[in-house]
């Protein structure tokens, strides 16, 4: 463990002259900066692998785009039904299952909420809300040291130590203090070949949005437009441009991406308003759009925003490793969101607000969710280093929450094993994608080799099985349809006391932790918005997956007759974790699966043992 920071380098690190003295928590193994997606799941993973981690957040509120401040929805891989299995497993789709158990209502505060209680309830895991991360201490010009943050309404200042930081944050303010390479705008065509880049390079990004809720109020509601706001005075004036939801407000209310997204933001967040409200206006007082009982509840303040700094890793993701969909040898996270390139003038531009490029899944490396020139800094979701067409589709948070999952896992990795990230990337990525192929991360071009799985050492039978799907194919490490393969147990008989595994060894076996993991219908889409007219749609999922298992018992074989050791009765995801204090000591046990939420018969995907 290196030595706490000399008070020295801290008052020189503080020429500005602030009177709070500073406190040191205990040292960390991770920093992480940006309580968005990609943070959340970067913090809580490192934390249950074990990391002492500190998770800086200058937001009241966890989730970025997603909270009750931005309101933006959480798309990826799913944004269409194919019937294969596209959507994103891992910490995302365990948020996901959860806000679709206990906020059937879509509230956007009850999602804050759901991600607080999660990140608070990580033992190794400490949140810092309402804390402004100021500047990072650094040691040797190319290694952050710790990072000094300033809690502003408890006027309290930390100096966070850690072993390796992690820049989530979107515009990556600690990373540029840092000293980390980053880049701002339009590459030219040129720099990576890509056909859908501009034939010359500028700073110019995509904009950011303002989103509204309204309410049918069930009686004619007036509204005034403030003198400020600009007018929509005909549908021409909006072409291109589909109103006829308003319970959610409109991505296509957009604009900033001719200026600076960081120094303009409050500018930005300006013209927004004058935009969204002279768009309320148009659907209130201007041609026949069936809004008079509607009234708006709720506008943001908070502009979301897409794009800014994008920081440079030993790998830049380019346009032709999205559409080939190539898988690198280093992959820990996947895409699949179309390269959706927005004009830079947003609504001020006459033409559609966006175009999409369709590409297939698509994997991620390990080398461009680090620093190339600073040599302990993670970063994750936005600031991921790839070009302005690749950022086009990695961008979503969906796929930024699988970036923040793949670097807060090797950042555990790196902190246990005293590695810098480009020394993990090179030497340990097949320890790393063990770790997330385990916590059901789905990686293109591999699968799981169950290295300590107890299941592979014994003899496996089932009750039942349907043709084809065996109780064999638990074991193969790949926790997903492919193709023409299950990849998955499902049983003929349906659930109850008579469907059941069993798992028995030439001797006894010490299990300590048993992992399943369940279908949740990965080929159907899980959205998390508040629009409400994405749930009547096919093929997305609104209640509980009726082929997830919701009751099942273990049992051991002791004194010639079984016995229950544990009951669950309300599991609601698709990775179930159990373990056992004291640990288990036997050769036989059994796993009884007693409901689902609605199938007949019961479906398992994995079964680990340790």
């Amino acid at each position: 463990m290196k030595d706490e920071i000399p008070m020295s380098d801290i008052d020189q690190a503080r020429e500005n002259k602030i009177l709070l003295k500073p406190e040191i928590p205990a040292r960390y193994g991770l920093v992480v900066i940006g309580g968005g997606m990609a943070g959340v799941c970067a913090a809580i993973s490192a934390a249950r692998h074990g990391c002492r981690t500190a998770l800086v957040q200058d937001r009241p509120v966890l989730g970025g785009n997603s909270s009750s401040e931005i309101r933006m929805h959480i798309c990826g891989a799913d944004y269409r039904y194919d019937g294969t299995a596209r959507r994103e497993t891992g910490i995302i789709e365990e948020l996901r299952l959860e806000d679709l158990a206990h906020n059937p209502q879509h509230s956007p505060s009850m999602w804050d909420m759901l991600l607080y209680k999660k990140v608070k309830a990580e033992p190794l895991l400490d949140l810092y809300l309402n804390t402004l991360a100021l500047e990072p201490i650094m040691e040797n010009g190319s290694r952050i040291k710790a990072v000094r943050t300033r809690q502003m309404a408890s006027e309290r200042e930390f100096i966070l130590q850690a072993d390796l930081f992690a820049d989530c944050s979107g515009d990556g303010q600690i990373a540029a203090q840092a000293g980390a390479d980053f880049v701002i705008g339009r590459e030219s065509a040129v720099v990576y070949g890509e056909s859908l880049a501009n034939q010359t390079e500028d700073r110019y990004t995509l904009g950011s949005s303002l989103m509204f809720m309204a309410r049918d109020m069930g009686r004619p509601m007036p509204f005034i437009k403030p003198d400020w706001a600009y007018s929509y005075p005909s549908d021409e004036s909006l072409q291109h441009r589909e109103h006829g939801y308003y319970r959610y407000g409109y991505w296509w209310i957009e604009w900033g991406g001719q200026i600076d997204t960081i120094k303009d933001n409050e500018a930005i967040k300006d013209e927004l308003l004058k935009i969204l409200y002279g768009v309320w206006d148009h659907i209130k007082n201007h041609g026949r759009h069936g809004a008079e009982n509607w009234a708006l509840e709720w506008v943001g303040m908070v502009p979301g925003k897409r794009e800014s700094r994008r920081f440079m890793g030993d790998y830049v993701l380019r346009q032709s490793d999205l559409e080939e969909g190539h898988i690198f040898e280093d992959e820990v996270a996947y895409g699949g969101w179309p390269i959706d390139i927005h004009p830079i003038e947003g609504i001020g531009n006459p033409s559609r607000p966006c175009t999409h490029t369709t590409v297939p899944l698509y994997s991620i490396p390990l080398r461009s969710l680090y620093s190339r020139n600073i040599e302990n800094l993670f970063m994750a979701g936005r600031n991921a280093s790839a070009s302005h067409i690749a950022f086009a589709s990695t961008r979503v948070m969906a796929t930024c929450a699988l970036m923040g999952q793949a670097a807060g896992t090797a950042a555990a990795f790196c902190s246990r094993e005293r590695l810098t990230p480009r020394q993990a990337a090179a030497d340990k990525i097949e320890a790393i994608q063990e770790k997330l192929l385990k916590d059901d991360i789905y990686l293109l071009g591999h699968r799981g080799t169950g290295r300590g799985n107890l299941a592979l050492q014994g003899s496996l039978k089932a009750s039942s099985s349907v043709a084809g799907f065996e109780a064999t194919n638990l074991l193969g490490g790949i926790n997903r349809p492919q193709g023409e393969s299950s990849h998955c147990w499902k049983s003929s008989s349906p659930a109850g006391e008579d469907t059941w595994l069993e798992i028995s060894w030439p001797e006894k076996r010490r299990i300590e932790k048993l992992q399943l993991v369940f279908d949740s219908h990965l080929e159907e889409r899980l959205f998390l918005t508040q629009e409400s007219f994405f749930y009547q749609e096919k093929h997305v999922i609104t209640r509980i997956p009726e082929r997830l298992v919701k009751a099942f018992k273990v049992q051991v074989f002791i004194d010639g007759k079984w016995q229950t050791v544990r009951i669950v009765d309300k599991n609601i995801q698709r990775r179930c974790v159990e373990e056992f204090s004291p640990a288990l000591y036997t050769d036989r046990i059994k796993l009884v699966f007693t409901e689902t939420w609605g199938s007949r018969v019961v479906t398992l995907v994995s079964l680990d043992m340790c």
